[in-house]
């Protein structure tokens, strides 16, 4: 029997798995980037898709930006059977053997041994084990490969999902929102976050034991979607900033980014929460006289 599939995260999350899947798999780039498209539209609606489906049917899904007729089918076999025949073929057929061959420097036997004496099975858990030492025990592997192998992931997990723009924060491309709307969100982001007040998600990244311990919030500010989370980067890890750095994605009238809210350490900004990329807006937010600040630790 199926599971409930009726939030709009799950859902996104179910395209992005697939689109994976396919790209694993060297399918034409129109199908996954229809996949991620469409996961990203599904991830920041205001409705519960599940809603739209039953007000409105499979028309009303197709509605939505970048879900087009088969997504629309599909997210309809999810909500109503909670399954997705897709997505268990696809599953089926990616073995972790061949997922962790196509890490380059990882070969077919090498695989082999890691999916075996380890039980690595994804590219979440490769990664785990190559950040806490259990991958350079494996023969074949020393500290250099280790290192080519975070290094590979880094790149290969470190893109934000469910298709949100990849913005270089700070940039002075097109508008964005205000630096005191961002700490306002970051605030009461991490203010309910203490509280227990949040839905939680478990990331795949750095999440052996599979809990779901990162709260998630999603707010609409002066016409800005925007959807706030810890930072689960292997940078954060290691910084132990995993309940600090906090990385808010925000969306409006098609302008996406990401930008990433820390604590200064030293400088006129010492101890405030600043935006990163964003020193200069936000002296002028907590009225601090300009001065040449230190910018605090690299974030997500």
């Amino acid at each position: 029997m199926g599971v409930e599939w009726k939030d709009n995260i799950d859902i996104a999350d179910a395209l992005e798995r697939v689109a994976d899947l396919l790209e694993e798999q060297d399918a034409m780039p129109f199908r996954v980037t229809a996949y991620r498209k469409a996961a990203a539209s599904i991830a920041r609606w205001p409705k519960p898709v599940a809603e739209v489906l039953a007000s409105k049917g499979q028309a009303g899904l197709r509605e939505l930006p970048g879900v087009g007729k088969s997504i629309a089918a599909a997210v309809a076999e999810l909500v109503r059977t909670g399954q997705w025949e897709l997505l268990e073929r696809l599953e089926r057929e990616s073995s972790p053997e061949q997922l962790l061959a196509s890490v380059p420097g990882i070969g077919p036997e090498l695989a082999r041994r890691i999916h075996e004496e380890l039980g690595v099975r994804t590219l979440e858990e490769l990664e785990q084990a190559a950040h806490d030492g259990h991958l350079e025990r494996v023969e074949g592997f020393g500290p250099r490969r280790g290192q080519q192998v975070r290094d590979l992931l880094e790149a290969r997990l470190g893109r934000a999902r469910r298709g949100f723009a990849r913005k270089r924060e700070g940039t002075d491309e097109g508008p964005r929102p205000e630096v005191g709307l961002l700490l306002q969100v970051d605030e009461e982001y991490r203010r309910k976050a203490a509280a227990g007040a949040l839905r939680t998600i478990a990331p795949r990244r750095f999440n052996p034991t599979g809990e779901a311990w990162l709260p998630v919030m999603q707010r609409t500010l002066e016409g800005w979607r925007v959807r706030a989370l810890f930072s689960n980067t292997a940078v954060a890890h290691q910084q132990n900033a995993t309940r600090e750095w906090v990385v808010l994605y925000f969306d409006k009238d098609g302008v996406e980014g990401q930008c990433t809210v820390v604590t200064a350490h030293g400088g006129p900004l010492d101890g405030r929460r600043v935006v990163r990329g964003r020193e200069v807006e936000c002296l002028a937010y907590y009225g601090v006289e300009s001065e040449e600040t230190e910018a605090p630790q690299p974030g997500a």
